[in-house]
C-alpha cells in the first residue's frame, strides 16, 4: 500500500481470558449473503462502471485499480440484523482505494445524493453520497487482514464504509456505482422494508463470562466489546444484580472506526447466580439507548445482559 495503516497501539485487547481477538480472522468474519452461491469472479474479467449523475463516466479494470494509491485502514463492520449481544460484527485491516477519490474523478452533479452500488450477483446498496465524499476511510477494498479478499468476502473487490450498516454500504463483488438520488432509486433491502440510510447505532456486549457459565469464586473477570463507528467509544459501564453502575477499563484503539474492548474485575464476587448488564457512551457523551428494539427496520437497540453463576 502507498498509505499503510499505523501499527496497532499496545493494549488493543482487553486482559481477560477468552476474549475474541481484536482483529477478526478472515475465516471467522461474519457473512450475510443474498445469493445461494458465492460468485466466482475472474479479476481479469472484472471491471467497475462509474456512471449516472456525473460529469465523467468511466470504467475501471482490476489492474487499473491496483495501480492506484491504495490505503490501509482498520474498520469494524456490523450487520443491521445483529441482535443485542450478537456476533454479526467483525474488525479487520482493509486495503483499498478511497471512494472519495474515485468520486472526485467522476465529479457528481448537483442534486445527486446517493450512490447505488450493485454486485455481480444482483445485490444493491444505497449509500449517501455525502458519506462517500467526506474524510472517513470509505474504501473500494481489495485486501483484508494482509491477504487478498477471500472469495466469500467479495473477491476481487468490495466496498467498506465506516459508520454504516453493511446492507447500505458493504457491497461485495461490486461491479457498478451509479450516482443518483434516493428519490429515484431503491436498493435491495430498502425495497424489503428496511431503512434507506442505515447509520450504525452505539452497541456494547458481554463476551466473558458466557451466558450461564459457572466461574470460580474470588475475582471474576468480565470483558466485552463496544462500537460506535465514526463516533468512537469513550466510556463503558457494568452493573451487577441491579446495583450501582461501575466504570470498566477500556482497551486502546487505533481509530473511532473500530470496536473497543473493555474489562472489569469484580473482586470478592459472592457465590450464587448473578446478572450483569453493560452500556456504552460514544465520544459525544451520548449513552446508548436502553429502549429495546428489534433489528428491523434500522438496527437493534437495548442493553446486553447475561446471567452467570459464581461457585
Amino acid at each position: 500500500p502507498r498509505v499503510p495503516a499505523e501499527p496497532l497501539p499496545q493494549g488493543v485487547r482487553a486482559p481477560v481470558a477468552g476474549m475474541p481477538p481484536y482483529l477478526t480472522p478472515n475465516a471467522d468474519f461474519y457473512r450475510i449473503d443474498t445469493a445461494l452461491v458465492v460468485p466466482d469472479v475472474d479479476p481479469a474479467d472484472w471491471s467497475l462502471r462509474v456512471h449516472g449523475l456525473v460529469e465523467e463516466e468511466f470504467t475501471l479494470s482490476f489492474d487499473e485499480l491496483l495501480a492506484l494509491d491504495l490505503e490501509e485502514s482498520y474498520v469494524t463492520l456490523t450487520c443491521v440484523s445483529n441482535v443485542v449481544g450478537g456476533d454479526l460484527a467483525g474488525n479487520a485491516k482493509w486495503l483499498g482505494y478511497p471512494l472519495r477519490k474515485l468520486l472526485e474523478r467522476a465529479r457528481p452533479q448537483s442534486g445527486a445524493d446517493m450512490v447505488l452500488s450493485t454486485s455481480i450477483d444482483g445485490f444493491s446498496a444505497s449509500t449517501p453520497l455525502a458519506v462517500l465524499q467526506d474524510e472517513r476511510d470509505a474504501l473500494l477494498a481489495v485486501g483484508m487482514n494482509g491477504e487478498p479478499l477471500p472469495l466469500e468476502h467479495g473477491y476481487p473487490v468490495r466496498m467498506v464504509v465506516p459508520g454504516l450498516y453493511g446492507y447500505v454500504s458493504a457491497t461485495k463483488w461490486v461491479v457498478d456505482l451509479e450516482v443518483t438520488r434516493f428519490a429515484d432509486k431503491t436498493a435491495y433491502w430498502t425495497t424489503r422494508g428496511w431503512s434507506a440510510r442505515g447509520p450504525i447505532k452505539t452497541a456494547s456486549r458481554i463476551d466473558v463470562p458466557r451466558a450461564f457459565e459457572r466461574v470460580p469464586a474470588g475475582t471474576v473477570a468480565v470483558g466485552g466489546t463496544a462500537w460506535a463507528q465514526q463516533r468512537g467509544i469513550s466510556r463503558v459501564q457494568v452493573e451487577f444484580d441491579g446495583g450501582a453502575w461501575q466504570d470498566a477499563d477500556l482497551a486502546a484503539v487505533p481509530s473511532i472506526d473500530t470496536w473497543r474492548q473493555w474489562s472489569y474485575q469484580w473482586h470478592d464476587a459472592p457465590a450464587g447466580r448473578h446478572d450483569v448488564r453493560v452500556r456504552a457512551y460514544d465520544t459525544d457523551g451520548t449513552l446508548q439507548t436502553e429502549d429495546e428494539a428489534p433489528p428491523a427496520p434500522d438496527g437493534a437497540t437495548g442493553w446486553h445482559s447475561i446471567t452467570f453463576t459464581v461457585e
